[in-house]
């Protein structure tokens, strides 16, 4: 066999496996889109097309286009404030994680920041955070806290008396009983992406300093004095 013929054989064999490539994974979605379907079908009632998560979205995260996308939902089966427009989404801020294929429901969004009376010259600044790294959980609205970033070389400052202006578990019935999954801070405009970027790539820890032997409890006000350490 010549090389010329080998050659546009080769070709051949090429587009033939990406044409197969092509047709299983319109097979798959078609599948999945039919089992979608009959699920909907079998249940029955209403239904909405609704945002849901695309991927993994932490707190704190800047919702994009990409992070989102449209899907159809049984109305029984969401929150009632379920997002269904993609403006009241894309640009909003994850006030906690939403997980893949998660309906994107108002209440997972930091649109609530008008709640959070902010001190003046900071910034409010969501990050993820588990009970074990916010001394077991005790974090709450108004705590003055350190922040601590865990590094290879060991703990790096982030910042020191920072008040705390909400928690996942700092409203209603969840107050004190819920499992933290992210607080918010009251930073210097300087370094929120100093914080953002560590809480991204390495874990944070919240130390609750003693307040023991001062004179008074410090306000919301001189907390907003607090600057974060580089």
């Amino acid at each position: 066999m010549s090389a010329r013929r080998r050659l546009v054989l080769s070709i051949a064999c090429g587009v033939c496996a990406a044409l197969a490539v092509l047709v299983y994974a319109s097979m798959v979605r078609s599948g999945e889109r039919a089992a979608r379907e009959e699920a909907l079908a079998r249940y029955g009632g209403e239904q909405v097309e609704v945002y849901v998560a695309s991927r993994d979205i932490a707190a704190g995260d800047t919702i994009r286009t990409s992070d989102v996308r449209r899907q159809l939902w049984l109305a029984d089966l969401l929150p009632a404030d379920c997002v269904s427009s993609e403006q009241d989404v894309v640009g909003a801020v994850a006030g906690s994680s939403i997980l893949a294929n998660e309906p994107v429901s108002k209440a997972r969004l930091g649109n609530t920041a008008s709640d959070i009376a902010v001190p003046a010259g900071l910034c409010a600044v969501s990050v993820p955070m588990q009970d074990v790294r916010a001394v077991g959980g005790a974090i709450d609205r108004g705590s003055l806290v350190d922040v601590y970033a865990d590094t290879a070389e060991g703990a790096r400052p982030l910042g020191r008396n920072l008040l705390v202006l909400a928690t996942s578990g700092s409203d209603g019935a969840l107050s004190g009983r819920s499992s933290l999954s992210w607080v918010t801070l009251a930073v210097t405009p300087e370094s929120v992406q100093e914080l953002l970027s560590a809480s991204k790539s390495q874990n944070l820890y919240l130390a609750l300093p003693s307040t023991e032997g001062a004179a008074t409890s410090p306000t919301p006000a001189e907390a907003g004095e607090s600057r974060a350490t580089a």
